[in-house]
């Protein structure tokens, strides 16, 4: 039976309650504009995994206090922030099926907002002494961006080797998941070992769960769902990585011609799509996927059995079966 993440959620139910409550002051404003825009961010949120991951972390590593909640405010203060400027940059104007805050107010307005709730993000932690959940959460976000040039300077000559595809998402994808991890262990009062082992953990975490999402554009786990979306993009994900690493060099250069013109080329996207399937690409993939699992769950054992620790095993089972 799949888990549920309202079960998963359930050693921290009542803390997460408490948390939205919070979170919603912590955008509040006085602008009238500013504030119906963070009111409808916060109205269309996900499955807040993010501070989720905080409140199990700092339960296995500690105990849960009033500093967990700004740690996770801070997180999402600041990681809603970087989306909303992501939306800008990419010219999006969906996002999660709600159209994002630029379709709706436009560039400028999206960008003052991005920066109002960093700025909202770096008072509360100032505000309250937590310098060292800023730190964390600060070289986080610099490691995202880091990780986003490099995959953008990587992807014009389709040239990126496994080690740097590992780079690009350890800073895109895992610096944020440590983040919450070692956030939510340091304001538990966890000593440096325990805030580092749960850094560990949560890189691991991200790992996986990007290789999951990398899989997800073959559409191996979830028939009929769009896909060729990251081959249309040029960005060369593992499964690419491997099947190119591992053919002769007459097709190597076929399949990064038909990934050049894949954009407006459908024809070109399934091609590649098979050659990586019959290339062994997916399941070189989720077997790297499965090590980084594995090797979270081994480092999570390492602390005392508690609720909050089974609740994360579940919740990394859950990001690992998830289906989109």
């Amino acid at each position: 039976m799949p888990l549920k993440l309202q079960d998963i959620q359930a050693p921290v139910s009542r803390e997460m309650v408490d948390f939205e409550k919070k979170f919603r002051q912590s955008m509040r404003s006085k602008v009238m504009l500013l504030d119906k825009i963070t009111s409808y961010i916060v109205r269309r949120k996900g499955k807040q995994m993010r501070p989720l991951f905080v409140f199990l972390s700092a339960g296995v590593a500690g105990k849960i206090r009033e500093s967990t909640y700004r740690g996770a405010s801070l997180i999402e203060l600041l990681h809603t922030a970087t989306l909303v400027h992501d939306d800008v940059v990419d010219d999006a104007h969906y996002r999660r099926g709600f159209f994002s805050v630029n379709a709706l107010w436009k560039n400028k307005i999206a960008v003052l907002v991005g920066d109002f709730l960093l700025s909202r993000g770096l008072l509360l932690s100032l505000n309250n002494d937590d310098f060292d959940l800023l730190k964390i959460v600060s070289n986080a976000v610099r490691e995202m961006s880091e990780g986003e040039l490099l995959q953008m300077e990587k992807a014009r000559k389709l040239d990126i080797t496994e080690e740097v595809y590992y780079e690009v998402i350890k800073q895109k994808t895992a610096s944020l998941i440590t983040a919450c991890c070692k956030v939510g262990s340091s304001s538990s009062g966890a000593d440096k070992e325990s805030v580092d082992k749960m850094g560990d953990f949560g890189l691991n975490v991200g790992m996986a769960f990007q290789i999951k999402d990398d899989l997800f554009d073959y559409g191996t786990y979830q028939p009929g769902k769009p896909v060729g979306i990251d081959i249309r993009e040029k960005k060369m994900t593992l499964p690419l990585i491997y099947s190119l690493n591992n053919t002769n060099g007459s097709v190597k250069s076929r399949i990064k011609k038909l990934i050049k013109g894949s954009a407006d080329k459908p024809r070109n996207v399934k091609e590649v799509i098979d050659f990586v399937r019959k290339s062994g690409g997916l399941d070189y993939a989720a077997e790297v996927m499965n090590k980084y699992h594995q090797k979270a769950i081994d480092i999570l054992r390492t602390f005392p059995d508690s609720k909050y620790r089974m609740s994360l095993e579940q919740l990394v089972q859950f990001t690992i079966d998830r289906t989109k």
